[in-house]
């Protein structure tokens, strides 16, 4: 197992799998400009790598991530939330398949934290919660576009509006999170479930999650005129011929 620390972030790489380690639990992981930047060295090393092919997010103690330091945020103007904002839109920028293992509260900044990654493994004591309107704060980051794409609108107006905390097993029912696991199988579900996208080809991956994002918004005709010259593409690479050819023909 190959570990790094970043400051108040640990990066421990095994199986083709990078997991970032949220290791400011004193504080209950809330971000502060020094942690953000942390997080941001921790997303740019994981990138160079080329034996890391996905990303988990995880924390240590008893929370996910408190959010921003509420000092950061008493008469913030633009630049100071941006530099908050940079932690959760680093992880969302990556190429790299990201899975967030959330045990305890995900609040505020630390919402979207778990909303940047693109899929989300809860524990029974896992809370999303926005708490934006209950501190008189309006939403920030994004917040209200990413548990739309994640969860539907109903449960954003729910959650931003309406101030309802979404604990593990619903935020699995309502597609808030892939699986909802016992806490202390969280981190080992989340690797599980990001190694199966590490064993991915890199390039292949990397595409798919840029369909995703780019077929937003597309009918089902844009979409399969999009994906269609990504898929011949696909067919003309050395790992499409490699795993055909170790796979038996069907016969019919």
């Amino acid at each position: 197992m190959d570990d790094h620390r970043f400051g108040e972030v640990r990066v421990r790489v095994a199986d083709r799998v990078a997991t970032l380690i949220l290791a400011a639990p004193g504080r209950r992981n809330a971000l502060t400009p020094g942690f953000v930047d942390d997080i941001v060295a921790a997303v740019d090393h994981a990138e160079t790598r080329a034996d890391v092919g996905a990303l988990v997010v995880a924390a240590e103690g008893a929370a996910f991530c408190a959010g921003a330091d509420l000092g950061e945020l008493d008469g913030a103007d633009e630049k100071v939330l941006r530099r908050i904002y940079a932690a959760f839109l680093r992880v969302r920028a990556t190429p790299l398949p990201t899975v967030a293992a959330v045990a305890g509260p995900a609040v505020g900044a630390g919402l979207n934290l778990a909303l940047a990654c693109d899929l989300r493994v809860a524990g029974r004591s896992a809370l999303f919660d926005a708490r934006f309107a209950a501190i008189g704060l309006h939403p920030g980051g994004g917040v209200s576009w990413l548990l739309r794409e994640a969860a539907g609108p109903a449960a954003a107006t729910a959650m931003l509006l309406f101030d309802q905390r979404v604990d593990g097993a619903t935020a699995a029912r309502i597609g808030l999170a892939w699986a909802c696991v016992e806490d202390d199988e969280v981190p080992a579900a989340a690797h599980r479930l990001a190694a199966r996208a590490a064993r991915v080809p890199g390039d292949l991956s990397r595409l798919i999650k840029s369909t995703l994002s780019d077929t937003r918004g597309l009918d089902h005709s844009g979409s399969l005129e999009l994906e269609l010259g990504r898929q011949v593409w696909s067919t003309t690479q050395p790992w499409y011929r490699e795993r055909r050819a170790a796979r038996p023909r069907s016969k019919g």
